[in-house]
């Protein structure tokens, strides 16, 4: 397989599992905004919870339940609380000072 990020630092390349975006809020995050074109990151679990399956589809539904999309926001600002000082850290060497 050809991977297209070969010539970056390896230290800017973290892999993560489906489990974690997914528990991140980061699958419902996209998901808000792939809807708008109809499409949709698909998850099939595991009886036990585990992933299955994750697939791109086209799908012929707009938006989340209000509960869903409480549950997305909460979790996805947790997720920004937890990781704010890593995501700055991230960042830092393309701020500039003014």
């Amino acid at each position: 397989m050809i991977n297209r990020f070969s010539k970056l630092d390896s230290t800017q390349i973290e892999r993560k599992t489906w489990e974690e975006f997914r528990d991140a809020k980061l699958l419902w995050w996209v998901n808000k905004s792939l809807q708008l074109f109809g499409w949709s990151i698909i998850v099939n679990l595991n009886e036990d919870g585990t992933i299955s399956e994750c697939y791109p589809a086209r799908v012929g539904f707009r938006g989340f339940t209000e509960e869903n999309d409480d549950d997305g926001f909460v979790g996805l600002t947790q997720y920004l609380a937890e990781n704010s000082e890593k995501l700055t850290k991230d960042i830092a060497p393309l701020i500039k000072d003014v």
